[in-house]
């Protein structure tokens, strides 16, 4: 009996001891998210501001926000939602010279820039972070997820892992065939569509292997959207592109 009542005993400060970890870690994380985000109406965490962004850098440097034109060497923009020239036949965007993803995407496009660059070819960017508060006005004239995110669910572009390119020769600067424009609804779009000629499914062919070798997938309804699958461990952004080019500007001022 006595050395029962030990046993208890040692278990009982054991789960003690177990319970305040757990709490404690409970807290921080709660402290940590209450401090960097701010929960919207369909219940979902949005970081919209720099500086609450950054905290969650200093946790996870993979989280960092990437300027994709100084990172990547021969990088060609054209970004459809900082001009009139989309599917909304509106500017969405203030005037953009960059556009930004985060780390560990940046990193992986790098790597696909320098593998098509091998074959006098490059990527050319047609979108890539979209503040999530720019989705919630794409939802609305779509409201078909196969084409539009939900932002009842958020975007792989909100969370900074999401991209729209095709590629293009370096030389002449012109994108390969791939059968349809950017933001085309249809099922030409599609990735297994192939009623087409040849040389365009091996275009796409070729975007898709080479971005899915450095481990983006490609969304079914769209040749030209790529995502990391574990987007989910990005927050959700709903931080306006002015206050990346303010901390740009306050870099260069130091």
């Amino acid at each position: 009996m006595f050395y029962t009542k030990i046993f208890l005993n040692k278990i009982i400060i054991r789960f003690e001891k177990l319970l305040i970890v757990v709490i404690v870690f409970l807290c921080t994380q709660c402290t940590a998210y209450g401090q960097d985000t701010v929960l919207n109406k369909y219940g979902l965490w949005v970081i919209n501001n720099r500086d609450d962004l950054q905290k969650t850098v200093l946790h996870n440097p993979k989280k960092q926000m990437i300027d994709l034109k100084k990172h990547i060497p021969n990088l060609v923009l054209d970004l459809k939602y900082a001009s009139k020239a989309n599917f909304m036949k509106t500017q969405l965007y203030s005037p953009l010279k960059t556009t930004y993803l985060r780390k560990e995407a940046a990193d992986a496009l790098k790597k696909v820039q320098q593998e098509l660059n091998k074959q006098g070819l490059g990527l050319k960017i047609f979108d890539a972070y979209r503040p999530y508060s720019v989705t919630e006005k794409m939802w609305e004239p779509v409201q078909d997820d196969r084409y539009a995110a939900n932002p009842k669910k958020g975007s792989g572009h909100n969370r900074g892992v999401a991209v729209d390119l095709t590629i293009i020769n370096l030389k002449t600067k012109k994108e390969l065939n791939m059968g349809t424009g950017f933001d085309n609804f249809s099922d030409t779009a599609h990735t297994d569509f192939i009623n087409l000629p040849q040389v365009i499914l091996q275009n796409r062919a070729l975007l898709k292997t080479t971005m899915e070798k450095y481990s983006f997938k490609v969304l079914d309804t769209e040749w030209w959207h790529f995502y990391l699958p574990h987007a989910k461990e990005y927050e959700l952004l709903d931080v306006p592109f002015a206050e990346f080019e303010k901390q740009k500007r306050k870099k260069k001022k130091k």
